[in-house]
């Protein structure tokens, strides 16, 4: 009976790891980190591998399936807890101000936000767009301070991808 326990804690145990990596794995390559997405990918198929070895090694023990599931199902959980909490990359932050209303971008660049500002026609009438990149870490604090400056503002954001434009060799022209 111990030896069960044991053993279903240990399969939990990596599910949860091997899933929680999973999750930041898939978060490093859409972020173009290839070598610690490659890393990532090592531990978690081995952690796995170890798992379904001990699951599968003796299918007449549901309390090692209920370990393997709830391993899953709390390493996802948790893999999105930590790709949050890390909050690598960048997002752009839109703000949709009627030009009736104070805008957001000189105090936005008073706290140290690069914006631009692009004058557009709503469906109501003239509006200011305002855009800024920043750090997803950021993004909570800048949303807190637009609301306080523009609270009926229309504000979206999303994460960025990076683009990661090939050098090309400089090309000499001759005359």
């Amino acid at each position: 009976m111990l030896t069960l326990l044991l053993s279903s804690i240990l399969i939990f145990a990596l599910r949860v790891t091997d899933v929680s990596l999973g999750a930041l794995r898939i978060s490093m390559l859409v972020r173009g980190r290839r070598g610690l997405a490659g890393l990532f990918g090592f531990v978690e198929s081995f952690m796995w591998l170890i798992a379904a070895a001990l699951v599968l090694g003796n299918l007449d023990s549901p309390v090692k399936f209920l370990a393997y599931s709830g391993g899953y199902a709390c390493g996802t959980m948790l893999g999105s807890t930590l790709e949050r909490w890390h909050a690598v990359g960048d997002s752009i932050v839109r703000v949709v101000t009627p030009t009736s209303a104070p805008s957001v971008a000189p105090t936005l660049r008073e706290a140290g936000y690069y914006v631009t500002t692009v004058d557009a026609e709503g469906r109501d009438g003239p509006v200011s767009v305002s855009l800024s990149v920043v750090p997803r870490r950021r993004v909570h604090q800048m949303l807190q301070r637009i609301h306080q400056i523009s609270p009926k503002s229309f504000v979206t954001h999303e994460e960025t991808t990076p683009i990661r434009l090939p050098i090309t060799p400089a090309v000499s022209v001759r005359k």
